[in-house]
């Protein structure tokens, strides 16, 4: 097995490990702040949402440059 390969499949697996980390962490303070505030709950899910989108799509970019480099 190459190098190249074992950091490509690790690169991969820490852009995974890293976007469900930064969703989970999204998740509880957007959680949090309704609690704290429930009337703005509409503004908090809505900007949690598009914040998780664009980690899921930075992840998957490094997902896929990392499998380019095989």
């Amino acid at each position: 097995m190459e190098l190249g390969t074992i950091g490509a499949a690790l690169g991969a697996g820490l852009a995974a490990i890293g976007a469900g980390l930064g969703i989970g962490k999204i998740g509880s303070a957007a959680m949090e702040a309704i609690g704290r505030q429930p009337e703005a709950a509409g503004k908090v899910r809505t900007n949690m949402i598009i914040v998780a989108a664009l980690i899921e799509g930075v992840a998957l970019f490094a997902v896929v440059v990392c499998f380019l480099a095989l």
